[in-house]
């Protein structure tokens, strides 16, 4: 697949988002900004990414935590996974949370987040008076005895 992108302004000299390894499902987004910004705790934080895209149709893309900031820091995407979809060509971006004890500072080109292209289908709805029957049926959380 080729997905047609326009580097704006902010995102010159940074990397187009790239898959780390042969086997990566995400590609890394890097921060489109000029300057250090801190993410204090319990704080988010829209950052742009320098570019803009066309996701072709039929597609989305998904912007998701990177599991190392996680893990290290607290740092995930608020929105996880955001999406973006086929018909916007505005910047992409990413809101981060610090969900960690201390504050986080992310620097231009820093690796924020990761991008996975994913397959979709548009729904169509079709009112009935009554649903198939399942084993579960309408057993909602925790119906299993685990959880809540």
């Amino acid at each position: 697949m080729n997905i047609a992108f326009k580097r704006l302004p902010g995102g010159s000299g940074l990397p187009l988002p790239a898959y780390q390894t042969q086997g990566s499902a995400g590609m890394d987004l890097y921060a489109a900004i000029e300057a250090a910004r801190a993410i204090a705790p319990g704080a988010r934080q829209f950052l742009p990414c320098g570019f803009s895209l066309a996701i072709p149709e039929g597609y989305e893309g998904q912007v998701r935590s990177r599991s190392g900031l996680a893990l290290k820091h607290g740092i995930s995407v608020l929105n996880s996974p955001g999406t973006i979809d086929s018909d916007y060509r505005g910047e992409v971006g990413v809101v981060l949370v610090n969900h960690g004890s201390e504050p986080f500072v992310v620097s231009r080109g820093m690796r924020i987040a990761q991008l996975v292209i994913s397959a979709v289908e548009q729904a169509e709805w079709t009112e009935v008076d009554d649903l198939p029957d399942t084993d579960r049926g309408s057993g909602g959380y925790g119906h299993t005895g685990g959880g809540v």
